[in-house]
């Protein structure tokens, strides 16, 4: 097997399709790669909803856009199947040299072996066996390592430098402007803005709506504006917020991505659990608080920042359980973090958001 240290590539692919806080990890690798190749089409298959995260980014060529639920559908549906192949048709005919799949599962390893390229970059072992189809291979630490770090280990095989990552995010031109008319209309556009977002995609990772409400009635006494955002999913925990924090603006479910990062960006402070949004807050270097219950902070949590996250010290987290029915606990690790806790860690922060 040769070494692609001393190589030099002109048509690179990166695969990594969702989510937000995965995505967000691996932009520091972007970064990298247009270090290293300079003069390079650097390409990034992604998801259409998650595509604004990376789409006005300088140092990324294109992105290629994967509609995971339309393509879902392949070989049922004529125009989704005819989509697909039209998709894989494009990657071949772009002629990658290298592929680097940072997504490492049985999708996007077909998506590396379809692109022809000969050399293909994933980690030694990954899920569904997605590794057998890489020609070289990032070795996995055998430590507790962050993921945007784990990430940077393609510098092992690439020859990256050792600077610190850059996780800067570009919004969409017309992002900030949608964004600041939006809380125009909901009347929080005169005061400083807390954004909490109290929803994520595994309902064991929620905090509780009582304690979200508190820390809202909290911010508002301080004279902040409090807009609960999130997706349309989040609606219904954001409502339940709302009811218990009269005065709390819902705009979840009224953002695109590229709106949640302008909003983000406006926060003089967010409140989160372990969640994309959480991920956005740091790469746009927003003070943030999050509340972790079933994973570990050390793996995905706020880069840099672990003073940023409020725990219960319980026996049986992190256990990466997803799903409520399958907690044993009662859902102990979110039960003991109360609204004290985490308005005590925001008070820690509010000196220093005044400055």
């Amino acid at each position: 097997m040769s070494s692609l240290a001393d190589q030099t590539f002109e048509r690179i692919l990166v695969l990594k399709p969702s989510a937000v806080g995965d995505i967000v990890h691996a932009l520091p690798v972007l970064v990298k790669l247009r270090e290293r190749y300079p003069a390079a089409r650097i390409d990034w298959l992604i998801r259409p909803e998650n595509a604004d995260l990376v789409r006005y980014h300088p140092a990324l060529s294109n992105v290629v856009l994967f509609d995971r639920r339309r393509f879902a559908r392949f070989g049922r549906e004529w125009s989704a199947t005819t989509g697909m192949l039209k998709l894989l048709s494009t990657i071949r005919a772009a002629k990658y040299e290298l592929v680097v799949d940072l997504h490492g599962q049985l999708r996007s390893a077909l998506f590396a072996v379809a692109s022809g390229a000969p050399y293909r970059v994933g980690f030694e072992r990954t899920r569904e066996g997605a590794w057998l189809v890489y020609t070289h291979h990032i070795a996995l630490p055998t430590r507790e390592v962050h993921a945007a770090d784990r990430y940077l280990w393609l510098g092992r095989v690439l020859g990256f430098d050792a600077a610190r990552p850059d996780f800067t995010i570009h919004l969409p031109p017309s992002a900030a402007a949608s964004t600041g008319a939006l809380l125009v209309r909901h009347g929080l556009a005169d005061r400083p803005l807390a954004v909490l977002v109290p929803g994520t995609v595994w309902e064991t990772k929620h905090w509780r709506v009582e304690g979200f409400a508190d820390v809202a009635n909290h911010l508002m006494r301080r004279g902040f504006g409090v807009a609960l955002a999130g997706v349309a999913k989040d609606r219904p925990r954001c409502r339940q917020v709302g009811l218990l924090a009269p005065g709390a603006r819902d705009l979840s479910g009224r953002t695109s991505l590229g709106e949640m990062m302008a909003l983000i960006r406006r926060a003089a402070l967010c409140v989160t659990n372990d969640s994309g949004s959480m991920h956005l807050a740091v790469a746009l270097n927003r003070p943030v608080v999050s509340i972790f219950g079933p994973t570990n902070p050390v793996l995905t949590g706020p880069y840099g920042r672990p003073h940023a996250v409020v725990r219960a010290d319980v026996p049986c987290s992190p256990c990466y359980l997803r799903k409520m029915a399958r907690c044993t606990h009662q859902h102990v690790c979110m039960r003991e973090v109360n609204a004290a806790m985490v308005i005590e860690r925001i008070e820690r922060l509010l000196p220093a958001v005044a400055a």
